[in-house]
């Protein structure tokens, strides 16, 4: 009740508007989060997540979680993430869902706040590993929106499922459209075809 007040209160002071098509909370899923261009993108992924009622999990650098800062981080829904051994997450989170834990996994596939060339392909991973769907969250400057757009099940088609995912981003512009990433992973230029 309170996390719901606190978004309430937020989506009726903020600039931006909350804009998302329906959204099943008693299913897990893995939410896309992108482009993720700045730090609000945090805050905006909360208020989304306590307005609606979703249980968020959120991947995050181990050294966020260190110190006084780390009971919060986990409150928040934060699970630390050794970047030297990126596959034992992958491992813990497709133990988490198939423990029967009920949450939507939010991941940056972007990685950082700054453009790049890839993708990384985690969600990817994850989701076809625990047999999850995708929703595809966002934030767009040009227009003052974010919120939940569709969710899909992911083929195994990497250039096919990712053609999906670049329609739905290709006008979403992030908070600073500079630092936007295209969707593309590096396993879609690696792969023969």
């Amino acid at each position: 009740m309170i996390r719901r007040a606190i978004a309430r209160a937020y989506w009726a002071t903020s600039r931006w508007t909350l804009r998302s098509e329906p959204y099943d909370t008693r299913r897990p899923t893995v939410l896309v989060g992108a482009p993720h261009t700045s730090n609000w993108d945090f805050v905006l992924m909360l208020a989304i997540a306590w307005s609606t009622g979703i249980h968020v999990r959120w991947l995050g650098k181990h050294t966020l979680f260190a110190g006084a800062a780390g009971p919060l981080m986990r409150a928040l829904g934060g699970i630390p993430v050794d970047r030297r051994d990126p596959g034992r997450v992958v491992a813990d989170v497709v133990a988490r869902i198939h423990g029967g834990e009920v949450f939507s996994l939010v991941v940056t596939p972007e990685g950082t706040r700054g453009a790049g060339t890839y993708w990384k392909s985690g969600f990817y991973r994850i989701a076809r590993e625990a047999g999850l769907p995708v929703t595809l969250g966002y934030v767009d400057r040009t227009t003052m929106t974010t919120g939940l757009g569709p969710t899909i099940d992911l083929t195994g088609d990497v250039h096919a499922d990712m053609d999906v995912v670049r329609a739905f981003y290709a006008d979403k512009s992030g908070v600073h459209p500079s630092l936007r990433t295209e969707p593309r992973l590096r396993e879609e230029d690696d792969a023969p075809g």
